[in-house]
């Protein structure tokens, strides 16, 4: 049913409810108001405290979670029904990449902020993705179809296995974000975890479909931008490199992808334009691949949703992707072309976590953050949602705050990278912050030598004393307080 929000007499801003909670919340609802509509805020009890509903025209209480709400489509839905939004922008995780979710959308006459459900449909199922590609002419890594229900499907797979060799990927057909992936070292394990990842992945995707690929050793992760209009107008914001990861997750990403020749980026920018053009796809996503040793480069998929890292795109670009997502979404067409995007420099993001590197990356959620300072000056981009005195929930991810830099060299941009770092203090929870000081200080990084398996191959970045560095960072903070004081007693 359709429904537009009326009251007579009086003229109404046009209302965009966020589907999310924390830093992206707060990224999306800035760029809504900006265009001059109303954001509505969705919070569970978990979030009462958090800033996003606090910078929201309007904040609606959907349950007491924890995630359980977020998760909810109809409670979402109804919530933009009653709060009088015309449109959902579902942001990252939770039910942006959910079919279902935007199919709602549709069929409640709101409009879904991302590509329309059947495509969100055939991308999210890998096979189908690899079909729709093959089809096209997209380089892949050899792979399988959905694998047959029991021991049929283990026989599919240790024949496979024998004949491309271990190591290989079991992955859940339904997957996403770095889940219902496993890497399988030799037929053995293969069998032992065949019917184990079955399990999973209904569990956690209600589908206990799965699927083989071959592994490609240590190779780069690299992925494209693209945006693509209802008119078909399709182009690319340049490639990232998202190589550096923990458990199949990105801890940094980095525009543009470091270290390509511009032949083969422009080959890789063509072709994801070429596969996002095979799926009809609409507003923005993000095309992925790895990228081996000698030059070939493999697709994996298409995450249709905005992705954490589209900070560093429009660092380098000067465009505003969520601008642009909602444009399109409301009935716009592109108004710049491919000869339009210039890209500049050079921009780093990572995620600041309120996790453990030395302990397995544990989350640190439950405790409260007793200082907070942060960097700041040029060519700095912090998205964050936590402040002095904010307990972190313990239901969520731990992604505190994403910084970003810019700068017109590699070496000015980790220059400024590591001077920020060194001036973020959080304390309370333990965060990644000493990790990553460890890891931009190694000559490898500096150097641009990195991949997927940089993390495993260099133990020694989690050697550092968190209690003396966070220390030594207050210590720094306390002088330039007094200094201050100081000079403001002197004038």
């Amino acid at each position: 049913m359709n429904h537009k929000p009326q009251l007579q007499g009086v003229q109404l801003k046009t209302k965009i409810l966020v589907a999310n909670r924390g830093e992206i919340a707060i990224r999306i609802i800035r760029a809504i108001q900006e265009l001059n509509y109303e954001a509505v805020a969705i919070y569970e009890s978990p979030d009462k405290d958090s800033r996003h509903i606090r910078i929201a025209d309007e904040a609606v209480w959907i349950g007491d979670g924890p995630r359980s709400d977020y998760l909810n489509i109809d409670k979402v839905i109804d919530a933009a029904i009653h709060s009088g939004a015309v449109a959902i922008h579902p942001g990252y995780g939770f039910l942006a990449e959910n079919p279902d979710f935007a199919r709602a959308c549709e069929e409640a006459g709101l409009i879904f902020i991302g590509p329309p459900s059947d495509v969100i449909a055939k991308l999210g199922n890998k096979v189908m993705a690899r079909e729709i590609m093959a089809k096209a002419g997209i380089p892949m890594v050899p792979g399988t179809d959905n694998l047959k229900p029991g021991d049929d499907g283990l026989a599919e797979a240790i024949a496979f296995g024998r004949k491309y060799g271990y190591p290989i990927m079991l992955k859940a057909t339904s997957g996403g974000g770095g889940r219902g992936i496993r890497r399988i070292e030799n037929e053995s394990e293969l069998a032992e975890q065949y019917t184990i990842a079955r399990s999973e992945a209904l569990a956690a995707f209600n589908d206990d479909s799965v699927y083989l690929e071959k592994v490609v050793v240590k190779p780069k992760h690299v992925e494209v931008q693209i945006i693509a209009d209802k008119t078909g107008e399709t182009i690319h914001l340049g490639t990232r490199d998202c190589s550096i990861q923990r458990r199949n997750q990105k801890l940094i990403e980095i525009a543009p992808a470091f270290q390509l020749s511009p032949e083969l980026n422009e080959e890789i920018c063509r072709t994801a334009i070429q596969a996002a053009k095979a799926a009809n796809y609409f507003n923005a996503g993000t095309v992925e691949f790895l990228l081996d040793d000698d030059g070939s480069f493999y697709f994996m998929e298409i995450n249709t949703r905005l992705q954490v890292e589209h900070t560093v795109t429009e660092m380098i670009t000067g465009i505003d992707i969520v601008r642009t997502q909602i444009k399109l979404a409301m009935g716009k067409n592109l108004l710049f072309g491919q000869e339009h995007v210039q890209l500049r420099g050079h921009a780093i993001e990572m995620r600041i976590n309120a996790e453990d590197p030395q302990n397995n990356f544990m989350p640190e959620g439950g405790k409260t953050i007793t200082v907070y300072h942060s960097p700041g000056g040029y060519g700095v981009r912090l998205d964050g949602f936590c402040y002095q005195g904010f307990t972190i929930p313990e239901a969520y991810d731990s992604l505190l705050v994403k910084l970003t830099v810019f700068g017109w060299s590699w070496n000015e941009t980790v220059d400024r990278l590591k001077r920020c770092l060194h001036n973020f203090v959080i304390t309370g929870p333990k965060t990644t912050i000493p990790f990553y000081l460890n890891l931009i200080n190694h000559p490898d990084f500096r150097k641009g030598r990195f991949d997927t398996s940089f993390l495993d191959e260099n133990e020694q970045l989690f050697e550092y004393d968190e209690q003396t560095s966070e220390v030594n960072k207050l210590a720094r903070l306390i002088a330039e307080i007094h200094q201050k004081k100081q000079n403001t007693y002197a004038a």
